[in-house]
């Protein structure tokens, strides 16, 4: 890495809109709209600058109607358009999940492979902040579930710009979701990992791909998202103890790379999966399935660090008993270490 490269450094939100400002620039059938993604910039700042730089033509602020903007991005996706949607925060999928799932995820499938639908649907996720139950959960695990859509999670700038492009240029329907706890905003707390360094010129991260972001010979920790952040804060402070922990960060959910996950895992025979979703039917289980149906002999040990089955609580100390604290993932891993 060259140090013009190696010293330019931007927080999460800065490297998102770095790449969906290249890609306008490149391809003028890409464009964004959602509810304060023009003046405002979006409430996570996800388009900030862009309505200076292309205009309301191609930085549309809708009304509170997701069905309706969502809709709109679809047919716009099918017509040969490259939109880029913002649906603000990802809890409101549930009044337009007939336009995401009966339409975005299907048309190319009922279309017998004739009609691409090349949209990026991108949603604030995650808690930790007080917003309650209606804006705090993460939710990667219900698209993921609904076969038709790629699900890309940034936990680092770095990839934050990289995921971005290669969704943007992807022909597939794309959910792209980040957590308000990476984007380095100044007004959330401080996330000393949500600002780091990131080349200047568009590149692409492959779609599928994990990211083995800590080696480790001991435990394998599989997470995404601000999980990846509390793995290595915990990895960290586990060395000291003679725990050598490997962190895998998934990128992304849809593709999901089984193979560096089950290489992992035969090395280290102990397995975390750290997971800002619910626990039950989701993603972790699918982790765990997924190692011990290509090998039932694979593991020592393993546990789960998940959201129980509850809503996310609005009340603080509530709220960070139910998410995967740092604390939460240092007691399992230990515990699966003994194994």
């Amino acid at each position: 890495m060259s140090t013009a490269v190696a010293t330019r450094r931007l927080t999460t939100a800065k490297a998102m809109v770095e790449a969906i400002d290249q890609e306008m620039a490149a391809n003028e059938k890409v464009f964004v709209m959602g509810e304060d993604v023009g003046a405002y910039g979006g409430i996570f700042s996800s388009t900030t600058g862009l309505l200076d730089k292309y205009g309301n033509k191609r930085v549309l602020d809708t009304p509170i109607s997701e069905t309706a903007f969502i809709g709109m991005g679809i047919g716009a996706a099918v017509e040969g358009m490259r939109p880029i949607v913002e649906l603000m925060f990802v809890d409101f999928f549930g009044v337009c999940m007939d336009q995401i799932y009966n339409h975005m995820a299907k048309i190319h499938y009922e279309s017998g492979g004739n009609v691409r639908v090349p949209m990026v649907l991108m949603s604030a996720v995650g808690g930790g902040y007080s917003d309650g139950a209606q804006h705090s959960q993460c939710l990667w695990g219900t698209f993921a579930h609904l076969p038709g859509m790629k699900v890309v999670v940034p936990a680092t700038p770095y990839d934050a710009k990289g995921l971005m492009t290669a969704a943007i240029r992807s022909d597939d329907p794309v959910v792209y979701l980040f957590h308000k706890g990476v984007m380095g905003l100044p007004w959330m707390k401080k996330n000393r990992r949500s600002v780091g360094p990131v080349p200047e010129e568009p590149y692409e991260i492959p779609l599928g791909k994990a990211n083995v972001v800590r080696e480790g010979g001991d435990v394998t920790i599989v997470t995404l998202s601000l999980g990846v952040h509390h793995s290595l804060d915990v990895a960290d402070k586990l060395a000291d103890d003679g725990i050598d922990v490997e962190v895998i960060d998934l990128r992304t959910v849809v593709p999901l790379d089984r193979d560096t996950i089950a290489e992992s895992v035969a090395k280290t025979r102990r397995l975390v999966v750290v997971d800002e979703d619910y626990q039950s039917f989701g993603l972790s289980g699918e982790i765990v399935a997924s190692v011990i149906e290509r090998n039932p002999n694979a593991l020592n040990a393993f546990e789960r660090v998940c959201v129980p089955d509850v809503p996310i609580p609005y009340a603080r100390e509530l709220e960070y008993a139910v998410l995967p604290t740092p604390a939460r993932i240092e007691a399992a891993v230990r515990r699966v270490a003994r194994a």
